[in-house]
């Protein structure tokens, strides 16, 4: 049993500090909730932008994707579990491990049983997402990419908002231009109608999540008063898209569909410490 002795590690992606209020990275969050539901002893190790793959292939973690061009595509967030001397380095992954390692601590099962018909056609994509791969959660596995693609398909929106650290910002705007094929980090920048458009789209994808959730009228989570995993992975999002976007949209986007996300957000704090 991981223990406050030898408290689990957590490897996340360092914004500009207080690292505390400008952690905003989805994936590293979905990981962060999990071990906050599970109840775990963990400390935060921070890893600049640029130095991610250096620690990938320090703590000998393979990179869990590809780009296109089938180059390794390395990221994080990454566990180190001194109890079982266990790393892991994918955010489903992750959940799996403690849900299998500690299935009884901190709020319980991650993954119970639920109908999560939720499917999302997205264009090409640049930036690899998770795989659905063969997983014990399958239907959770499913869910997790499509929320992935839906909002990656929208993640514009909240480039320029970034909270880059300073010491690293402009290598990390250069990494980001180079993946996407664009001239310069100028070329982001979502402003005027198109930026309406945008968020008109974003708009009508959450009404199409938001059919989940108004299932259970009793809320705010996919099961009512229970979280699980499923709403971890939507709430990773939505912290990103809450630190990143100007507050007026912010609030314009916790209002949509009858404010379903914004209480969403609200309701899964509980699990937001940042350690």
């Amino acid at each position: 049993m991981s223990n406050a002795s030898t408290p689990i590690v957590f490897y996340d992606i360092a914004m500009r500090p207080p690292r505390e209020k400008t952690c905003c990275s989805p994936n590293p969050w979905k990981s962060r909730l999990a071990l906050n539901f599970k109840g775990l002893p963990y400390s935060t190790s921070w890893v600049p932008l640029p130095e991610i793959e250096n620690v990938r292939r320090k703590l000998n973690v393979p990179a869990c994707r590809k780009f296109a061009d089938g180059t390794d595509f390395f990221t994080l967030p990454i566990i180190e579990d001194p109890a079982t001397d266990a790393s892991v380095g994918d955010s489903f992954d992750i959940a799996v491990y403690l849900q299998n390692t500690y299935p009884n601590s901190g709020a319980g099962d991650l993954f119970p049983p639920q109908t999560l018909d939720y499917d999302f056609t997205h264009p090409m994509i640049l930036i690899p997402l998770s795989e659905c791969r063969d997983s014990p959660f399958p239907d959770y596995a499913k869910f997790n990419m499509n929320v992935d693609a839906a909002f990656t398909a929208h993640v514009q929106l909240a480039l320029q908002g970034f909270p880059f650290d300073p010491a690293t910002a402009e290598a990390t705007k250069a990494e980001f231009v180079r993946r996407a094929g664009v001239t310069c980090w100028e070329d982001f920048a979502l402003v005027g109608e198109a930026r309406e458009k945008v968020m008109e789209s974003f708009r009508e994808m959450l009404g199409g999540l938001a059919k989940l959730f108004v299932r259970d009228p009793s809320g705010p989570f996919l099961l009512g008063t229970r979280a699980s995993y499923a709403d971890v992975i939507v709430g990773a999002w939505l912290r990103m898209m809450h630190t990143t976007l100007p507050e007026s949209e912010w609030k314009e986007v916790s209002s949509w569909h009858d404010g379903l996300f914004g209480r969403l957000h609200d309701a899964l704090e509980v699990y937001a410490e940042v350690k």
